[in-house]
């Protein structure tokens, strides 16, 4: 019996040492220069989009942002959306994330006439895998033209950019981002290369 309980307690031991080991290595953080995560998320429009199929076609710029609709987020999308003509010429794919339902991401597109990706990341796995902060998800009340929306989300991520060459290595990472000057900051580095 004494044995039997010893022999359990090893494996025990063991077997959490080894899922602390595994969690450790999910932990660390991505740095320029590592391998981008692949991933698969639902658009605004409920379609799944995969990082995998821009690989050895076109450069990603991929920025996380706390909340759809709300004011820095605002700010940093519609940069994007003012400077998009200077991505586009140099063969970016832009695509920003947050932990929102599609249907939130829809209504802020729409709303702000943005002209890139939005993706729903509600349970925040993305941006763990991209070293990513998170904290709890929310909602949020918006008027559009006088209708009332109740905007859910799962989390809430930090706001942090991240650029990936058609190779699928990260070249920039940003994780103090200034909402209002995030594009023109990340199109100075890309011209600085």
């Amino acid at each position: 019996y004494f044995y039997s309980l010893t022999m359990k307690f090893k494996f025990i031991i063991k077997a959490g040492f080894l899922c602390f080991i595994t969690l450790s290595s999910l932990a660390k953080d991505l740095t320029v220069g590592s391998e981008a995560p692949a991933f698969s998320l639902l658009d605004e429009n409920g379609e799944k989009w995969n990082s995998a199929d821009f690989l050895g076609k076109k450069n990603i710029l991929l920025f996380f942002y706390p909340a759809a609709m709300t004011g820095g987020c605002t700010k940093q999308a519609c940069s994007y959306r003012d400077d998009l003509d200077s991505w586009k010429s140099k063969d970016f794919e832009i695509v920003g994330i947050s932990g929102d339902k599609p249907q939130n991401l829809k209504l802020f597109k729409k709303v702000e006439n943005l002209n890139f990706k939005l993706l729903s990341d509600m349970d925040g796995e993305v941006a763990r895998s991209f070293g990513v902060p998170q904290s709890k998800g929310g909602s949020i009340q918006k008027f559009v033209q006088g209708e009332r929306f109740t905007l859910d989300r799962g989390v809430t991520t930090k706001r942090w950019t991240f650029i990936i060459s058609k190779q699928g290595k990260v070249l920039y990472k940003n994780d103090k981002v200034n909402a209002a000057k995030d594009s023109q900051d990340a199109l100075r580095f890309i011209s600085e290369l």
